[in-house]
């Protein structure tokens, strides 16, 4: 990680995506310090701060993290109101370029339409998904401790050998973890259950699950596009969690059984660069609220369900979810799509 991050730092003024979370608190602290050690100039936090938001605050972590690295003299805060709206005018103006992309929120990213050209950006993309858990940790778990702590525990394991093999058919149906939103219908809730079944077909051990993550899909898009989108702003986009070379050090790392679960992952690699109690984090920002606001719930309101197959989508139901009061981040290529099927018109 220090040699992508140092990639970065060489190749222009860096900025860090730094929300307060731990991967980008790992990120920022791991960039700090090669910094440092390099004679490099020191990376630039950029901190978003989410007025009137309370699910988005994180600025006592913010503050918490940034003292203890010492970089509390050059750093970007920017507020933000309505500028990640999904239909508001950054947004609507990168839809009329592009059409449709995944994720619906890089239409809009403040990050990008806060730095110059030139600038390279560290994100802390992918942490959830490549520090955290694999099929084998209950197990880790269990070998380390002599044995389930409990039924929780227990249950746990069990799920690893039967969750891997639940059939796509009653049974599933009953399984909340593999319950499809109710948005969806016909053969997207068959393709959405068989998509989270198979999310539990990973490689018993650490190592090899560790790497199937790097050959997904979701990685190499979400590099591809938010990339694409920056290029027209003249600016770079690195994500050091998902670059293939960290992941395969961390799978060599792991072994066969790997750790016991995010925090002890997160103090293996960070120890020696952040406090314990960033390290061992339970509570997570959500950023939905500065998602939907009132042009999104305008538009739902008076959406006729075109746009969509409604086919696949119940559109009263999506209807119903976009009015809610905490509408999810996932619907919004749905809402986007049914954006420009009004704008443009039937062809």
């Amino acid at each position: 990680m220090e040699k992508i991050v140092g990639e970065a730092l060489r190749a222009g003024p860096v900025v860090v995506s730094f929300s307060g979370g731990r991967d980008s608190s790992a990120v920022l602290a791991v960039a700090a310090h090669v910094a440092a050690r390099d004679g490099l100039p020191q990376p630039v936090p950029l901190t978003l701060l989410y007025p009137g938001l309370r699910d988005a605050d994180e600025s006592d972590w913010q503050r918490a993290v940034l003292e203890h690295l010492g970089l509390t003299d050059r750093l970007v805060t920017v507020s933000v109101t309505d500028q990640e709206r999904l239909l508001g005018e950054p947004a609507r103006r990168s839809l009329a370029r592009h059409g449709l992309v995944w994720p619906a929120a890089a239409h809009a990213d403040v990050v990008l339409a806060s730095v110059t050209a030139g600038t390279q950006v560290l994100s802390g993309e992918g942490g959830d998904e490549v520090l955290g858990a694999r099929r084998i940790t209950p197990w880790t778990v269990a070998r380390g401790d002599g044995g389930p702590r409990g039924r929780r525990h227990l249950r746990e394991l069990l799920h690893t050998v039967t969750g891997a093999a639940l059939p796509l058919g009653p049974i599933a149906g009953h399984n909340p973890s593999i319950s499809p939103p109710p948005w969806l219908r016909g053969a997207s809730r068959v393709a959405f259950r068989r998509h989270v079944a198979g999310q539990s077909r990973t490689p018993w051990r650490y190592d090899d699950a560790t790497l199937t993550m790097s050959m997904r899909r979701v990685p190499h898009v979400l590099a591809h596009n938010l990339q694409v989108l920056a290029d027209e702003s003249g600016i770079r986009w690195h994500h050091p969690l998902q670059d293939p070379r960290f992941v395969r050090a961390l799978a060599y790392d792991g072994g066969a059984w790997g750790f016991r679960g995010r925090t002890d992952t997160m103090r293996f690699l960070f120890a020696d660069l952040l406090p314990d109690r960033v390290l061992a984090r339970r509570s997570k920002a959500s950023f939905n609220g500065s998602r939907f606001g009132a042009a999104e719930r305008d538009f739902a309101s008076g959406w006729d369900g075109s746009g969509v197959d409604d086919r696949l989508v119940d559109t009263a139901a999506l209807r119903q979810h976009w009015l809610s009061p905490r509408p999810g981040g996932v619907t919004g290529l749905l809402l986007h799509q049914a954006w420009l099927a009004q704008r443009t018109g039937p062809r």
